[in-house]
C-alpha cells in the first residue's frame, strides 16, 4: 500500500500556516510501514481540491485530505469528495445529531451553518470527531480509499489514531521505526566523516542527516517483517551512532538543547542563572519553555546597556570603558556578577554584536562572548570564556549564541563541572 497526503487550505498555500499535518502524517504512516508517494497543498478551491483528490486515488490506494471540513463558504473539502466520487451530497441524520450532541455537551448554541458538516458524499461513511465539531469521511473511488480528517492538528490527530491507525497496522506487513538523534557542536559534514559507511545508500537501517539553525540531526530508519526485528536493528545502529558521536550527542526526538542542560543540572543537584546582552533574554526564554524549570533555574537578567550592566551585575564601569562591552572581561564579568546575586551554583553570560549594525573591523557582526561560571573544587568559582563569530542575520546570530551558550554548560557538566 501506498499513500497520498493532501492539505487543504488558503492559508497553506499562501504560506500563511506550515502544513505540519502532512509531516505527521507522514511519520504515523512511516511507522505501519505505508510509503507517502507525496504531499500535495490546494487552496480552498472546489475544482483545484476535487482534481487533486482524483490525481491521488489514481496514483495510491490510501488517499488523506486534511481540511476543509468546516461550516464556513470556504469550506469545500465535502463539496469535492462528492465531485471526485461522481455521488451527490446528502444530509446524514446520524451525523447531524452527533453534531448537536457536541453542541450540547459544551453548552453552545448550534449556528444553522453547521448542518452542513453533516452532509455526506452518497455511499460514504462519516466518522465522528470527538474533539470537534466536524465529521470525518472515508469514501471509496475507484481502487482508493480516501480519508478527509478535519485540518486542526488535534482534531485530525485524534482521528487519524481512532480511525485509521488500527485498520493500517493491521494490513500492513511491514514494520519501519524511526528514530532522530540530534547533535550540536561540528557541522554536518564532519558528522558524515564520522558517521562513515553508516550513511551508505541503500542500507538497511537507513541513516541520514539534515541540519537546521546549528542542529544536526542524525535520522535513522529502519525496516524488517516484525516489530522486534525492527527494534534490534534500530538499536544496534543507534548505539553505534552513539559510539562515534559520543559528547556532540545532546538528545534525540523532539529533545532541545535546554532540556539536555536541565536533566543535567537536575541530576546533580544544581541550579542556574543567566546574564544576556545580546540574545534580549533568549536563553533564560528556551529554558522556561519546559515545564518544571523552575526545580533548576534561578532566573536571569538581560542587561541590554552599559549602565545596567553596571547597576544590575556589578559589572565595572572601567572595564567597559577599557575593553568594550563586547569583551572577554565584560563577560566574565557578568557572569560572575549573575552567580552571587542568583545565588546560583553556575551562570552563563552573552554580550555579542547581533548586527546589522555595529560591527567594527576588530569586532564585526556575529561577534559573540560566552562565558561560563563554575563551581571551583573547594574554592572560588571557575570562569571560562569562548569567543565566537557567527555567520548569518540577526535572527540567526542570536540563535546560535544562545545554543552555543547551553551547549558549553552541558559539555561542563557531561565532564564532571560542577559534580
Amino acid at each position: 500500500m501506498h499513500a497520498f497526503i493532501i492539505g487543504i487550505g488558503d492559508e497553506l498555500t499562501l504560506g500563511q500556516t506550515v502544513d505540519t499535518n502532512s509531516s505527521w502524517l507522514s511519520e504515523q504512516l512511516m511507522a505501519l510501514g505505508i510509503p507517502v508517494l507525496a504531499h500535495l497543498v490546494v487552496p480552498d478551491d472546489r475544482a483545484a481540491t476535487a482534481a487533486a483528490i482524483r490525481q491521488a486515488a489514481a496514483a495510491a490506494e490510501l488517499t488523506i485530505v486534511t481540511g476543509g471540513l468546516g461550516p464556513t463558504q470556504d469550506d469545500l473539502t465535502r463539496d469535492a469528495l462528492a465531485d471526485a466520487a461522481g455521488a451527490p451530497l446528502e444530509e446524514r441524520p446520524d451525523a447531524l445529531a452527533a453534531v448537536a450532541a457536541w453542541f450540547k455537551h459544551h453548552q453552545r448554541t448550534m449556528s444553522a451553518s453547521n448542518r452542513v458538516q453533516a452532509l455526506c458524499p452518497r455511499g460514504s461513511d462519516w466518522l465522528d470527531n470527538d474533539c470537534g465539531t466536524a465529521p470525518g469521511l472515508r469514501v471509496r473511488i475507484g481502487q482508493a480509499t480516501v480519508y478527509a480528517f478535519p485540518g486542526v492538528p488535534r482534531e485530525m490527530k485524534s482521528m487519524f489514531l481512532r480511525h485509521l491507525a488500527p485498520t493500517l497496522a493491521a494490513q500492513s506487513g511491514r514494520v519501519i521505526l524511526t528514530r532522530t538523534i540530534r547533535t550540536f557542536g561540528e557541522g554536518e559534514s564532519q558528522l558524515g566523516e564520522r558517521l562513515g559507511e553508516l550513511m551508505r545508500r541503500g542500507g538497511n537501517p537507513v541513516v541520514g542527516t539534515t541540519v537546521s539553525l546549528g542542529v544536526v540531526s542524525v535520522r535513522v530508519r529502519s525496516e524488517a517483517s516484525t516489530l522486534a526485528e525492527a527494534e534490534a536493528a534500530l538499536q544496534a545502529t543507534v548505539a553505534e551512532i552513539q559510539t562515534r558521536l559520543g559528547e556532540l550527542i545532546y538528545g534525540a526526538d523532539d529533545d532541545t538543547l535546554a532540556r539536555a542542560v536541565g536533566r543535567l543540572l537536575k541530576e546533580r543537584g544544581m541550579t542556574l542563572a543567566t546574564a544576556e546582552s545580546c540574545t534580549g533574554g533568549g536563553v533564560a526564554a528556551q529554558i522556561t519553555d519546559i515545564p518544571g524549570a523552575s526545580a533548576w533555574f534561578r532566573g536571569g537578567w538581560v542587561v541590554y546597556s552599559n549602565a545596567l550592566k553596571t547597576s544590575a551585575l556589578g559589572v565595572p564601569t572601567e572595564l567597559i570603558a577599557k575593553d568594550g562591552s563586547v569583551s572577554e572581561s565584560v563577560a566574565r564579568a557578568m557572569a560572575a556578577g549573575a552567580l552571587a546575586r542568583g545565588g546560583a551554583d553556575c551562570a552563563l553570560a552573552l554580550t555579542g554584536i547581533a548586527g546589522p549594525d555595529g560591527g567594527t573591523v576588530d569586532k564585526p557582526v556575529g561577534t559573540v562572548w560566552i562565558a561560563l561560571a563554575m563551581p571551583g573544587a573547594g574554592g572560588p568559582p571557575v570562569i571560562t570564556a569562548q569567543r565566537v563569530l557567527f555567520p548569518g542575520d540577526r535572527a540567526a546570530v542570536r540563535d546560535r549564541a544562545g545554543k552555543t551558550a547551553l551547549n558549553m554548560l552541558r559539555q561542563a557538566l557531561l565532564r564532571g563541572g560542577g559534580a
